[in-house]
């Protein structure tokens, strides 16, 4: 059976793990999960991409991301590849360090996230790296003790976890320790990581009242959410595809794009694709690296190159150009 594609979308929640080969250590001491994180922290400034939460084992990781433009699979890519150069050079190994492919559930936000923040960042606990809740506090290769102020990372998004517990900073770690404590007793949550229906419907109990109702769901192995997030998040994947098939099939390139933004802005190739900070110059950038990005699939890199500006400057022209686009119903065909 083929491999599904990936699901994302701008402002998804995924609960990405990444194994190492037949579950080989993919860090063998603290130096290695340092590289692992100066490799992280840049990419998700670049990309835009928010870390909720996130844990480090010897041969697995966890993390919970929000994504902005970037996708997921770009940065796991980046990020995996580079890791596993580094690591195989300082380590004199060769071969692959990962699996095939990392696993990535999108995840329907409100019934799930407090949940999936904390199965993640009690997995040192579990898996015997830490051996109670003081020294889980301490950890450094988690984001649990981030949320506890105990250690400082400027990429994790602390403020998305701790506001559900408060508006006082030291009310909302207490409420939310509390909260990471009590889940210790539920165990291994496979409702969280399970497969298919299991997954979809939103845990074994799920499944059985639904059989109880001789009722059907519809379930996805890449989505962790009740059967309607999972219809809408099909619906969505397949609409978006859809349409890029469409302007594939259009021989859409970027020489075209940059013909389309000058009929919409009655502006010449060369006054698209000046750098400028006058109104219509960012404009017509910003739509360019948006629908470069959208329709044709080119990395920010690769722009960032074209462009001669950084990658953060091409993600915050996306958002931009999206927002314009959306604002002045500016459509690419």
């Amino acid at each position: 059976m083929p491999r599904q594609s990936r699901i994302d979308a701008p402002g998804a929640l995924h609960h990405v793990i990444g194994r190492g080969i037949n579950r080989q250590k993919i860090f063998l001491d603290d130096d290695d999960r340092r590289n692992f994180l100066d490799r992280l922290a840049p990419l998700l400034t670049d990309s835009g991409i928010r870390c909720l939460a996130w844990a480090m084992l010897d041969n697995h990781f966890h993390l919970l991301l929000r994504t902005g433009i970037v996708s997921v699979s770009t940065l796991m890519r980046r990020l995996l590849t580079g890791y596993a150069v580094s690591h195989n050079r300082r380590h004199n190994r060769s071969g692959h360090l990962f699996q095939n492919r990392y696993k990535s559930i999108l995840c329907q936000e409100d019934p799930y996230l407090l949940e999936l923040v904390r199965y993640i960042h009690l997995n040192p606990l579990r898996a015997g790296m830490v051996s109670d809740m003081n020294q889980l506090d301490a950890y450094p290769f988690s984001g649990h003790g981030v949320l506890m102020g105990n250690h400082k990372n400027e990429w994790q998004d602390t403020d998305a976890v701790l506001v559900r517990f408060g508006k006082r900073v030291s009310g909302a770690r207490y409420r939310y320790r509390q909260f990471v404590e009590k889940g210790i007793a539920l165990g291994q949550r496979s409702d969280l990581i399970g497969g298919g229906l299991v997954r979809s419907a939103g845990g074994w109990s799920a499944v059985r009242q639904l059989r109880r109702e001789n009722a059907l769901a519809k379930g996805d192995e890449r989505i962790l959410g009740d059967g309607d997030f999972v219809e809408a998040v099909l619906a969505h994947a397949t609409e978006t595809m859809n349409r890029k098939h469409h302007l594939w099939n259009k021989d859409l390139d970027l020489e075209t794009i940059i013909q389309r933004i000058g009929e919409l802005l009655d502006m010449t190739r060369e006054e698209v694709l000046v750098a400028g900070k006058n109104r219509r110059t960012v404009h017509a950038r910003s739509l360019l690296c948006y629908w470069a990005v959208e329709a044709l699939g080119i990395s920010m890199t690769q722009l960032s190159t074209r462009l001669d500006i950084s990658v953060n400057a091409v993600s915050k022209s996306v958002a931009r150009g999206r927002a314009l686009a959306k604002m002045h119903d500016l459509s690419l065909i």
